[in-house]
């Protein structure tokens, strides 16, 4: 369907602003490829599925990588759940299949189910503090957290550490409900060099495709986070 027939004044002032009021705001611009990973996240996580499908050409048109995007939709899987990622894992094997992608992709893998926890681990500690090496103890839960979450996903190449922070920082922004651990990403961010004025940018860059309520609740716990 084409919209700028069926609905040309809403086409009209959307596009300006998610296309190019947003993009061009001065001082809150990001480089295509981050911008488009940001996005991206975003829309995993407001659960966007139709813009998601729009948005990937344009994202790796624009120099994000196919590796890059796969391990930001494997990645999603901890902040989403399976019930929710699952979707999105799909559309972007149609999309990278459809622009002759060969898939699978190659290997981003660097920890085994022998080591994953250690690794793991390790991983939380250099992104939150040494005080993260011994939290894997506190219940099974916590446990699943420093092997799975981080071990078997943050531990991947494909992305860097920093990069992994600013998109668990857009799907939990974008899905709501999720300020304690929003803050604590924030902090995670920081740690990482991705400052305040960085998030603010990201935030900014996805407001269009996840509105003004989540966004200023974002900011909030940027500020937060930075105190």
């Amino acid at each position: 369907m084409d919209y700028r027939k069926t609905d040309p004044e809403f086409m009209e002032r959307v596009s300006h602003f998610a296309y190019d009021e947003v993009v061009n705001e001065p001082g809150q611009g990001l480089d295509a490829p981050t911008r488009y990973l940001a996005i991206l996240a975003a829309l995993i996580g407001c659960q966007g599925a139709d813009m998601y499908r729009e948005t990937l050409p344009a994202a790796l048109d624009a120099g994000l990588t196919p590796v890059a995007v796969k391990e930001m939709v494997y990645q999603s899987v901890d902040y989403l759940g399976m019930g929710r990622m699952w979707p999105f894992l799909k559309i972007t094997n149609e999309v990278m299949t459809e622009r002759g992608i060969s898939l699978p992709l190659e290997s981003q893998a660097v920890t085994t189910m022998e080591d994953r926890l250690e690794k793991g681990a390790k991983a939380q500690a250099e992104i939150f503090g040494d005080h993260m090496k011994e939290a894997w103890k506190a219940g099974h839960i916590n446990r699943w957290l420093a092997a799975n979450c981080f071990g078997d996903y943050y531990t991947r190449t494909g992305l860097t550490l920093a990069q992994r922070e600013m998109i668990t920082f857009c799907f939990l922004a974008a899905q709501g409900g999720c300020e304690p651990q929003l803050t604590s990403h924030a902090k995670g961010n920081m740690n990482l060099g991705n400052d305040r004025e960085f998030l603010v940018k990201v935030v900014s860059q996805c407001l269009p495709y996840i509105g003004y309520p989540r966004s200023l609740n974002a900011v909030a716990c940027i500020n937060k986070a930075a105190e």
